[in-house]
């Protein structure tokens, strides 16, 4: 796990869920994932957007990188994961999800990141790739 975000994931733990760093604040999950070679499991920190239907969508945007993220791999190998998400009430919740692709609704997913943070243009711009972009789809309690 790289110091960034090693950093990142105390800041979110410490302070129930709320990231100062790089104005953060809420908007982020802690994405528990195993990774599909090494079946190690990993931890990413990852911006996400709730959704009405009570799902959040994440984008495996890189900062804008040519290749995407490892994590984005490890969900498609392994889609049911856990979160760590912020909670209304200022802690922190854990909840089981599976990962989905958005398939057709991609672009307009996307739209809800650039809307959000002018950041998610400038990645855009820096790659000739398409942002793959998932639904984190909470699975009901075992």
């Amino acid at each position: 796990m790289s110091d960034w975000n090693a950093t990142i994931i105390e800041e979110f733990r410490s302070n129930g869920g709320t990231v100062a760093t790089n104005g953060f604040g809420r908007s982020l999950v802690l994405v528990h994932n195993v990774g599909a070679k090494s079946g190690v499991e990993r931890i990413n920190p990852v911006a996400a957007i709730p959704q009405d239907d009570g799902s959040w969508l994440i984008a495996a945007s890189a900062a804008g990188a040519d290749k995407n993220p490892a994590w984005y791999h490890n969900l498609l190998a392994r889609p049911d994961v856990t979160i760590e998400k912020p909670d209304e009430g200022g802690g922190i919740s854990t909840v089981a999800v599976t990962a989905v692709d958005t398939g057709d609704g991609r672009d307009a997913a996307w739209a809800q990141f650039t809307a959000m943070s002018d950041g998610f243009k400038g990645y855009e711009a820096k790659t000739s790739r398409v942002i793959p972009v998932l639904r984190l789809v909470p699975r009901p309690a075992a």
